[in-house]
């Protein structure tokens, strides 16, 4: 039941053999019917000034810029203060069982 299956060597393609035949003799239509020769040349396309900065910034997208910043910081902030809090639970608590242990074992017949 788990055993691959392979095809006999007489039906398996030989490595020099394809089993799609090539595509030949398609010719598409043209995109359009206007007539015009189809070797014109693109026009030219003006180069933009390099005057100006990469990186244009209007008072809205500042203000959207440090509201996203804003946001950020409060939101890793939360994570990480909330990861401290747990730590520092978690180091209180074992504290306060290493402390009941301690007593525990040290005074057996106080008890």
């Amino acid at each position: 039941m788990f055993t691959p299956k392979i095809p006999p060597p007489d039906t398996a393609p030989t490595p020099g053999t394809s089993l799609v035949q090539p595509l030949t003799g398609i010719t598409h239509p043209p995109a359009c019917t206007c007539h015009h020769t189809p070797n014109m040349a693109p026009a030219s396309v003006p180069a933009a000034p390099d005057s100006r900065p990469a990186v244009q910034l209007t008072p809205g997208s500042l203000l959207v810029a440090a509201a996203g910043g804003t946001a950020m910081v409060l939101i890793i902030g939360t994570v990480l203060v909330s990861m401290l809090l747990a730590t520092a639970i978690t180091a209180a608590s074992v504290a306060i069982c290493a402390v009941v242990l301690r007593s525990l074992l040290n005074r057996p017949n106080n008890r």
